[in-house]
């Protein structure tokens, strides 16, 4: 992709140089000329009142690439310090589900990316996954941006998967975007669903038997994925679909996918890939690893969430969430109103800028249920809201409502825990 300037319509009127956010246009002979410092935004292109610039492909960018050479489903297997993430096994979930749906010869494929970390692809196995990609070399132990980059993008030219997933983690945001941008290839970030796509044309000839698909196009995008992210601040989903290139990338929040269920002692077919690396290709060095000091908050594996939101009125307010929280055995969440104002940690945040999150139980306390934070617990299995505004959005997806003041409800509901601790209790006896 380029931007072209028609120097036949250009005024030398500088709109175009003013609005290039990269400085990349300067104006010589009052005709404007495009830089090296152009990214193909097409900012000028959008401002110049003459339509005096265009943006262009060449042949490669409108060719594409040819679509029948990739095949399969690649989902990054993210472990740190030989533990796989959450995140990895419920994308694993997720990529057999599309896998099926693809077609029967479709895999899905762990890619494990470290040091010492075949023992991994035993849980990967047991959790769906078909192939395990193995990447392993001491420079791999942890991860570095320019190292795993490397390794990964070598695999991908040598296998060619057809898609390829992420967890939208601090390290799955980090290296989707790197390796999208070396595969000539595009990426949806933080999706929150994926969904087969088939051409209408190759739908057509499924439905027509006299017509031969044997004389369809390769290049004709017969499958492929529908990414829906939320846009535009959460105000609506876009659905988005990568037609021409390979592989077609997805970040995918944690906690918004399904894991299968393990199947105990599941095998499956382990491809060793030699990684060609040396330490010259790392231009960071990991030192030492200092985990945070501060209390951890682990909202995506929790099966009881207690949040609060703005309806508390002050920080001391998380005090009683946290006394409700311990008592039925959950964890503090928050809205993002609520961190904003300083009352909690940013990482006890739930919402599309926060964590996505899927628990059992949600209680939802104090939170009106602006869109974007509906759009991080609305998949969770049972909510209950409780909040004094009857007509407050979070009471539409709410399985339970309580209308009244949270300083009176959850002290009640307190007791009654108590009470059906001490029955139990007596019970027992």
């Amino acid at each position: 992709m380029a931007i072209k300037v028609i120097k036949e319509e250009c005024k030398g009127c500088n709109i175009c140089v003013k609005a290039c956010p990269f400085d990349a246009i300067t104006m010589e002979n009052k005709v404007a000329e495009i830089g090296s410092a152009c990214t193909a935004c097409g900012v000028c292109v959008a401002k110049c009142p003459f339509n005096a610039i265009e943006k262009t492909e060449d042949e490669e960018e409108k060719k594409g690439v040819d679509l029948s050479a990739y095949k399969h489903i690649w989902v990054f297997a993210e472990q740190r310090q030989g533990k796989l993430m959450n995140v990895a096994l419920e994308l694993i979930g997720e990529g057999h589900r599309l896998a099926k749906e693809i077609s029967e010869d479709t895999k899905i494929c762990a890619l494990l990316v470290g040091d010492n970390i075949e023992h991994l692809a035993d849980e990967c196995f047991e959790y769906g996954a078909e192939e395990v990609i193995l990447i392993q070399d001491p420079l791999l132990k942890n991860y570095t941006t320019d190292a795993y980059t490397k390794v990964i993008t070598d695999a991908i030219e040598e296998f060619k998967p057809e898609i390829v997933l992420y967890g939208a983690t601090h390290i799955g945001r980090d290296l989707a975007p790197r390796l999208a941008a070396r595969c000539n290839t595009g990426l949806t970030a933080d999706c929150t669903r994926l969904d087969v796509r088939v051409s209408t044309y190759i739908e057509y000839a499924k439905k027509n038997t006299t017509l031969d698909t044997s004389t369809l196009d390769p290049n004709d995008p017969s499958t492929g994925i529908k990414q829906t992210r939320p846009a535009f601040g959460g105000n609506l989903m876009a659905t988005i679909i990568c037609p021409r290139f390979r592989p077609q990338m997805s970040t995918v929040r944690p906690g918004v996918m399904q894991k299968r269920e393990p199947i105990a002692g599941a095998k499956g077919e382990i491809k060793v890939f030699k990684p060609t690396i040396e330490a010259k290709d790392i231009r960071t060095e990991v030192v030492e690893i200092v985990k945070s000091a501060k209390e951890l908050v682990s909202l995506t594996d929790a099966e009881i969430i207690c949040s609060g939101g703005r309806g508390l009125g002050n920080a001391d307010g998380f005090k009683l969430i946290k006394e409700f929280a311990d008592k039925v055995g959950g964890v503090v969440g928050s809205s993002r109103a609520a961190v904003d104002a300083g009352w909690i940690d940013h990482s006890h945040q739930v919402g599309q800028t926060g964590t996505t999150v899927k628990p059992r139980i949600y209680f939802a306390c104090g939170i009106s249920g602006a869109i974007q934070h509906l759009a991080g617990m609305q998949t969770s299995d049972i909510i209950v809201a409780i909040n004094k505004d009857a007509d407050a959005p979070i009471f539409e997806v709410a399985d339970y409502g309580i209308v009244g003041d949270l300083y009176k409800v959850l002290p009640i509901l307190i007791e009654e825990w108590d009470n059906a601790e001490a029955l139990h209790d007596a019970a027992a006896k």
